[in-house]
């Protein structure tokens, strides 16, 4: 089973930008396809981005696109989100997946790490 460690939180304004990455252990990292989820306070957790393991499709949720950008280093086991334009609303605590297919439903997983908090002030 993959391990995944997220990193690259903080503290920006609006309007900033940052950029998270997801480590994970494990040869097949490749075969797998990586989303990016956030769950704000007293908020379920919810599907950001994702992309796929072979051709490296992309798919956003509509409340970021335009704004957020995944990507991932096969040879460094790792996938990216670069945010930019951040809001307010952006402030969540983010987390990265691995699956055999893009879903982009939480509960279709098991296996999360800690996640990384973003906070944007206002």
């Amino acid at each position: 089973q993959v391990q995944l460690v997220e990193s690259g939180g903080g503290l920006v304004q609006t309007g900033g930008s940052l950029r998270l990455s997801c480590a994970a252990t494990g040869r097949t990292f490749g075969s797998y396809a990586m989303t990016w989820f956030r769950q704000a306070p007293g908020k379920e957790r919810e599907f950001v981005a994702a992309i796929s393991s072979t051709d490296e499709r992309t798919y956003y949720a509509d409340s970021v696109k335009g704004r957020f950008t995944i990507s991932r280093d096969n040879a460094k086991n790792a996938v990216y989100l670069q945010m930019n334009s951040l809001k307010p609303e952006d402030t969540a605590k983010y987390y990265c997946a691995a699956g055999s297919a893009i879903v982009t439903t939480p509960r279709f997983y098991s296996n999360w790490g800690q996640g990384t908090q973003v906070t944007v002030s206002s």
